[in-house]
């Protein structure tokens, strides 16, 4: 869970300084956010078209989220391949929401497009973002390749979450690694973005992961 010392610890990390937005100010407590915030971060929530993104923020989030839903089109379903039956919109722009931790830490929460086409927004939108939440689908893992690489050449820290579907294939962790070729600190975790629980679980275990790389790093 976190604490005081959760946002100690982040706001010694890189970037942490008064004013940068990785750090959004914590303006008038009380009225926006409850009064016991002391800090707040940008998250990013990524992953490939279909996966959950826009599902979680909405489960989590505290507030209405935001989100830039549309139709999908007969002309985007030929570049868009990676899609599951059934799946009718797609985030166009952003999605957004807020979740406090422990009464004492804002995560504001900004999911991707899914599609590499989108991606030009995607790197404008990880700027100033403290870490991120990967979203996998085990029905189609080599989607989520792009993703975890723009990440990777964003030099952004992460965790991975695997959304957990009704149809989804079964994989021990240790496959899973080796299958995304992530790094042994990395977090890998499962959850159900339907589910507020889990969903928050997995943001818990990347703001861990961002308070041990902060406390490592000072």
């Amino acid at each position: 869970m976190a604490s005081k010392a959760v946002s100690d610890a982040l706001g010694r990390a890189p970037g942490a300084e008064a004013g940068h937005p990785g750090l959004p100010p914590v303006a008038q407590p009380g009225k926006y956010v409850p009064p016991s915030v002391a800090g707040a971060a940008k998250i990013l929530v990524v992953g490939p078209l279909g996966v959950g993104k826009t599902t979680l923020i909405g489960t989590v989030s505290e507030i209405a989220p935001l989100s830039t839903e549309a139709m999908m089109t007969r002309a985007g379903a030929r570049v868009d391949t990676h899609v599951h039956s059934g799946k009718t919109t797609t985030t166009v722009a952003l999605d957004f929401g807020r979740m406090t931790i422990d009464g004492d830490l804002v995560l504001y929460l900004f999911g991707t497009p899914g599609q590499p086409r989108f991606l030009p927004a995607w790197r404008d939108l990880a700027k100033g973002s403290l870490g991120a939440l990967a979203l996998v689908d085990t029905r189609d893992l080599e989607a989520s390749f792009d993703a975890l690489g723009n990440l990777e050449d964003l030099g952004l820290p992460f965790a991975v979450a695997v959304n957990l579907f009704p149809e989804s294939p079964q994989h021990d962790e240790k496959e899973l690694r080796a299958a995304l070729d992530l790094l042994p600190e990395t977090p890998l975790v499962t959850c159900d973005a339907r589910d507020a629980r889990s969903s928050v679980g997995a943001l818990i275990a990347l703001v861990s992961h961002l308070i041990n790389a902060a406390t490592e790093s000072s």
